[in-house]
């Protein structure tokens, strides 16, 4: 198969190839192509993916090209790992929401805004480039924010599966401390993306396996009383809330729940964001690329983020192409998809994170328990939000903005709201031409 990237000379890319070149067998990848405009930076990442490649003895073929027709055409898939103004336009989404006393996030409120709004129309044209020359091809976006832009590319007609690492991350964590592969924990993992929960998890697979999973049932009330500290401490959340409604929040839910103590650790923090933490790693791991001895997946790739990427990436295309990763009898792979009822108090054309089945018909969701009011209504809130804000990605104007923001359950207030509209149509006018 031909795969093409989107954003190819993202520092993540390395983590791609590392999770192709051990999946040869099972992935028959023939080519990679790397799009990205800034043709320097890809030619160093490129090096490195051949170089990783090579030691992993897979035959691909790795080129790179600033034209999305070019790279895209007769594409099988076209992953999608944009960042529309670079970690510039990040760090603003992560400051001045706080000087408003709102959360500063990339994909959460007003910053999330902030890059749904600049992100959405570029990759609409992208993706109406690669069906000009591959019109049959997957679209997989791992492009943050990553419900919102996967709406955008259904809702015009596109082939798209969203993709977040956020479920496999815990899937892995989970194996590990179980003592068993991670293809057999299987978790009841659900929400829209970065709003998501797991509820519960269970261990298939061989006897032996399901013995060390506490015999194939819940195995996470025990997983909490064993590690609930240690998990506590990297979401930012009271492990007594975790255990009292028997469940597992993902790390972005202190963004709503520990809205203020958050609020006032970015105020301290100051400059000091993730987006400057993040600038100064690329700029190491650029350095390490351009090492021409450098031909495995760098320790300080860690830092960046996105772990497992390469996996989940990896599990999702194998599916679409033909050797289903899911079926009735084995774990099925979280994606970002149509609700189509599966959260029946939410629109049909909602995009919701749940569990899968993977095949080349796409990627269908398997029925979820209902969610409790106290998470259902937090994901109505959520949801009517991403449908607010990519109406305004797409047809832009100040009172769409001030919508969206009066929607955020972070937000919430209209003079909030009033002046964060003002501060993001300030800061986005580089990349939105309608606020020019």
């Amino acid at each position: 198969m031909k795969l093409a990237v989107v954003g190819g000379g993202s520092t993540y890319t390395p983590e791609l190839a590392d999770g192709f070149g051990r999946s040869a067998d099972s992935l028959p990848i023939g080519e990679v192509v790397l799009i990205d405009p800034a043709l320097g930076r890809t030619e160093l990442v490129a090096g490195v993916v051949r170089r990783i490649l090579a030691r992993q003895g897979h035959p691909a073929r790795v080129t790179v090209t600033d034209s999305i027709t070019r790279g895209a055409e007769g594409a099988d898939a076209v992953l999608l790992q944009l960042r529309v103004g670079g970690q510039a336009a990040r760090h603003g989404d992560e400051t001045w929401p706080v000087e408003c006393g709102c959360v500063g996030q990339e994909t959460v409120g007003a910053g999330g805004l902030a890059k749904a709004l600049r992100t959405v129309p570029v990759v609409l044209d992208v993706a109406r480039q690669v069906r000009e020359v591959a019109p049959d091809a997957w679209l997989v976006d791992f492009t943050n924010p990553v419900g919102i832009v996967t709406r955008a590319l259904l809702d015009a007609g596109h082939r798209a599966v969203g993709l977040c690492n956020v479920a496999i991350g815990v899937q892995r964590r989970f194996a590990q401390w179980l003592g068993v592969p991670p293809d057999e924990v299987e978790l009841d993992h659900v929400g829209l993306n970065h709003l998501t929960w797991v509820r519960g998890a269970r261990v298939r697979g061989t006897e032996a396996a399901r013995g060390r999973g506490a015999g194939g049932g819940d195995v996470l009330p025990g997983l909490l009383e064993a590690h609930g500290g240690e998990l506590a401490s990297e979401i930012g959340l009271p492990l007594e809330l975790m255990r009292r409604h028997g469940i597992l929040p993902s790390y972005y839910l202190r963004y709503y729940w520990a809205h203020d103590a958050v609020v006032a650790d970015q105020r301290e923090a100051g400059s000091r964001t993730r987006a400057s933490q993040v600038a100064a790693l690329e700029a190491q791991l650029l350095d390490t690329y351009a090492d021409p001895s450098v031909d495995t997946k760098p320790e300080i790739l860690s830092r960046r983020g996105g772990a497992y990427y390469s996996e989940a990436a990896v599990d999702l295309l194998r599916g679409l192409h033909g050797a289903p990763v899911a079926d009735s009898g084995t774990v099925p792979r979280v994606a970002d998809v149509r609700n189509n009822g599966t959260l029946p108090f939410l629109p049909d054309a909602a995009v919701v994170e749940v569990p899968c089945d993977i095949s080349p018909k796409g990627a269908v969701p398997r029925p979820v328990a209902p969610l409790p009011p106290l998470l259902a209504g937090l994901v109505a809130g959520v949801a009517a939000y991403e449908e607010l804000a990519l109406d305004a990605a797409l047809r832009g104007g100040r009172h769409r903005v001030y919508d969206a923001l009066l929607a955020h359950p972070t937000i919430g207030r209209y003079d909030l709201a009033d002046a964060l509209a003002d501060r993001l149509v300030a800061a986005g006018r580089e990349h939105l031409a309608w606020a020019r």
